[in-house]
């Protein structure tokens, strides 16, 4: 099969590889269309390996492990391939775990489906898993919940606003810029749902978010979910939730974020957390449960599965970039230099030198 192999200079060598084989617990899909996120320009460049960083597989079923029962070859499916390990999207066959993998209906597309895995499971995982006191989606409040949203039109914060739309979490005080528009079709008005620009700079966004805050039920704010978590996102955040009941989650390990009071609850929301046994952060370590987020990930891959199929749940805006394989590199700059706003690039297998078209049954 081929295979992109990601260099640390953002170059991409695509060769020649085996077809994976999957582990009892795992599932090999033929990708139709691999989705991409910041982090497959980010690990190569800051590991200096060179690696198949793709991680949003969406296909069709070629192999599964002995212990799989909810799949069987020919299935249409998205997946979020674990992190680091072999066998990425980047690829004309991939690996998941049967528990990060769901079936998708046949009116999504594959494109639609690629953009999902990665950027939803980190919206909830958020939204969820690190915040203490948010409502599910199946279990709505019925009371205002005001939630910062900072990055809204990113694939992360598109998610966290739709999730939040599900679990009727309002008002939402959305900051975005150039993705503006699409963030409108996002939110709801009439529930006080807000957005503030970003490029008017950080002293004007600081004085509209205390304006919003003081208009929100009970004048102040104890969530903000930060999708950006760098470019003084968390400093802003920080001047307006509540420094005794605030909780903040953010996107980026590994940063300073010292600037945030210690009386303000700070977690890093990883989404690489459904592939751990024991998550460090959350209450499974503190209280011994054997569930945790593996099994919040599997219920959550399979909401979104439904929410497909009913219409209630849809994917990001994506653009399809030329060249399948070959067109990852590009891609891959592009992102890093912040060219894209509020859509995700996929690329189709097919579209690459020396791979079969993808046909259907």
């Amino acid at each position: 099969m081929k295979e992109a192999i990601v260099q640390p200079d953002l170059k991409v060598d695509i060769i020649d590889s085996e077809i994976p084989v999957p582990k009892d617990d795992e599932v090999v899909t033929k990708v139709v269309v691999s989705g991409s996120n910041p982090k497959d320009w980010k690990r190569p460049v800051v590991s200096k390996q060179a690696m198949n960083s793709g991680d949003d597989i969406a296909g069709v079923v070629h192999q599964v492990g002995r212990n799989v029962y909810e799949f069987k070859p020919g299935d249409r499916v998205a997946a979020f391939h674990q992190m680091m390990a072999p066998g990425g999207s980047f690829a004309e066959y991939a690996v998941s775990w049967a528990h990060t993998t769901f079936h998708i209906p046949n009116h999504t597309s594959f494109e639609e489906a690629a953009s999902i895995p990665l950027a939803a499971m980190t919206a909830a995982i958020g939204l969820y898993q690190r915040f203490e006191g948010l409502p599910l989606p199946w279990h709505p409040t019925t009371k205002p919940i005001p939630l910062i949203v900072y990055g809204a039109a990113s694939a992360v914060g598109a998610y966290t606003i739709k999730l939040a739309q599900l679990s009727n979490i309002h008002p939402l005080i959305c900051i975005a810029g150039r993705g503006t528009p699409f963030v409108e079709t996002l939110i709801s008005p009439e529930k006080g749902d807000i957005i503030l620009d970003y490029r008017e700079g950080s002293e004007k966004l600081v004085a509209n978010l205390k304006s919003a805050v003081s208009k929100v039920p009970g004048g102040k704010i104890s969530y903000a979910f930060d999708a950006v978590s760098e470019h003084n996102s968390f400093q802003n955040i920080c001047q307006v939730l509540d420094h005794s009941t605030g909780q903040i989650t953010l996107v980026l390990p590994g940063k300073d974020y010292s600037a945030i009071p210690a009386s303000i609850t700070q977690t890093t929301t990883m989404v690489g957390a459904v592939h751990a046994d024991v998550d460090e952060q959350q209450f499974q370590k503190a209280t011994g449960s054997k569930t945790g987020n593996t099994d919040f990930g599997y219920i959550m891959f399979r909401f979104f599965g439904r929410g497909l199929a009913e219409g209630w749940f849809s994917g990001h805006p994506t653009e399809v970039v030329a060249g399948g394989l070959g067109g990852i590199s590009g891609a891959l700059r592009d992102l890093k230099e912040g060219k894209t706003s509020a859509v995700k690039y996929v690329f189709r297998l097919e579209e690459t030198e020396g791979v079969e078209r993808y046909r259907t049954n």
